[in-house]
């Protein structure tokens, strides 16, 4: 599956196959008649940081709870860390660390007790355990509340503080589910450069999210996933490149507007998109694009040029956009 994979995308990355913690082959997951993940493929190598993109209900949680040995497989083979989760949920669970989607932190303690009360979970105690709370404090800045109630910190501290508590027992691979919804965007990019500073430590991350900005700059790799499947995969830059163009020309008209000029733009992108409320012309040059518009006499209320995303393939893949 990972043939194309682009020399931008290994140069990212580690070399698949070399070294794999997680490898899947017609993966499923089936609650009664609904399926929820529907057999798919893929391989997560050491170090890096794989991400499953798509909307809320494609999957995604659930392929981490199977990857985390919580939710046992219906159908195919998962190895994790070498070993079956069906036969070996302990062992796997003990060198994973996990980052819910909700924070289970206990808000009636500190933050040193949250962490103190999870290490010793994991037989952690003494000098050790002290050190570690210490090391990871200062790794999510938040040596100056160690001594604060849970309660009131900010939803970017009580993040901070979640992925603090599943660093306690140095796992090998860090499971993160949409890490940051709800964020604010200075907090999100505070998250973002911890976890960044986790890859370069060289801890594998899996990473669910519905955001494509925060795939784009966290995973090294990622596959999209639609109704239970998978849709594409590659590097973030190779799937944009695969599916999509250098740029966009996204057009605003008057409500209802742009039902009437379709057939003006048909020859100006390579792709055309229309959306209930707005245009997007698919072009290698979105300069070129507007000042055709223009000379054809055309006024959108608004033109906006942009890169590619990957929503743009999403989009292109499913006849959707992400976030709706």
């Amino acid at each position: 599956m990972h043939e194309h994979r682009s020399a931008e995308s290994r140069a990212a990355g580690p070399a698949r196959g070399s070294d794999d913690l997680v490898t899947a082959r017609g993966l499923t997951k089936r609650f009664g008649d609904f399926i929820a993940v529907d057999g798919v493929d893929f391989t997560i190598a050491r170090g890096e940081a794989f991400g499953f993109l798509g909307p809320n209900g494609a999957g995604k949680t659930s392929t981490m709870r199977m990857i985390a040995a919580v939710s046992p497989v219906t159908l195919g083979e998962l190895q994790v860390l070498g070993m079956d989760p069906a036969n070996h949920g302990p062992e796997i669970r003990a060198r994973l660390g996990v980052v819910p989607q909700e924070d289970t932190l206990d808000t009636e303690l500190t933050v040193n007790e949250n962490l103190y009360i999870y290490g010793r979970y994991f037989g952690i105690g003494g000098t050790v355990l002290r050190e570690r709370i210490d090391e990871l404090l200062d790794f999510v800045q938040l040596t100056e509340r160690r001594d604060s109630k849970v309660e009131p910190l900010s939803g970017g501290m009580k993040r901070r503080l979640t992925i603090a508590r599943a660093l306690i027992n140095e796992p090998d691979v860090l499971i993160l589910d949409e890490p940051t919804t709800g964020l604010d965007p200075q907090a999100r990019h505070v998250l973002w450069d911890r976890l960044y500073r986790l890859k370069q430590r060289g801890v594998t991350l899996i990473i669910t999210t519905h955001y494509m900005d925060e795939a784009e700059q966290l995973c090294d790799h990622l596959v999209i996933m639609d109704e239970a499947r998978i849709v594409a995969e590659g590097s973030p830059r190779a799937l944009i490149d695969r599916y999509s163009t250098r740029e966009v020309v996204e057009l605003r008209f008057a409500v209802g507007a742009h039902e009437n000029v379709g057939h003006l733009l048909d020859d100006l992108a390579q792709r055309i998109e229309e959306l209930p409320d707005r245009v997007l012309l698919y072009t290698h040059n979105g300069d070129d694009a507007v000042g055709a518009i223009h000379e054809r006499g055309l006024n959108p209320e608004s033109i906006v040029v942009r890169r590619s995303t990957l929503e743009d393939v999403f989009l292109r893949l499913t006849g959707r956009r992400l976030i709706d």
